[in-house]
């Protein structure tokens, strides 16, 4: 990936062609402050063969977010939103809640549904 540098802990993968997303991006880049300078995002917008060289179904990449930790583990959905939330000190009681076996399945549905009615109604998925 061009532009990631070795500080760089944590890669997410964001669709920037989503206007939410980008919206979501700056909050999260705005709440994290100093502890977010590792975080490097990485626009999957055109970045098809990026993605498929990494294991990432670009298909799964626009309906799921993605992260990549310093390891070079790869981590979707929900499971990623705690990677990052635990990184950004107001929202580690959030990662915490969202990872309960009671709310997560739950989360989980609801967001994929949310994700797919966004990409039909712009067009992005049949």
């Amino acid at each position: 990936m061009q532009g990631k540098q070795d500080r760089h802990q944590l890669v997410v993968f964001y669709d920037g062609s989503c206007e939410g997303c980008v919206r979501d991006r700056n909050n999260y880049e705005r709440w994290a402050g100093e502890d977010g300078k590792d975080i490097y995002w990485y626009d999957i917008t055109g970045k098809e063969d990026v993605l498929l060289s990494m294991g990432i179904s670009p298909d799964k990449a626009l309906r799921e977010l993605h992260v990549q930790d310093d390891q070079g583990n790869i981590y979707s959905e929900l499971d990623a939103y705690i990677l990052l939330m635990k990184r950004i000190p107001r929202l580690k009681p959030l990662a915490l809640l969202i990872g309960l076996p009671v709310i997560r399945p739950c989360l989980s549905w609801l967001y994929r549904t949310w994700v797919g009615k966004r990409l039909k109604r712009t067009g992005r998925i049949p």
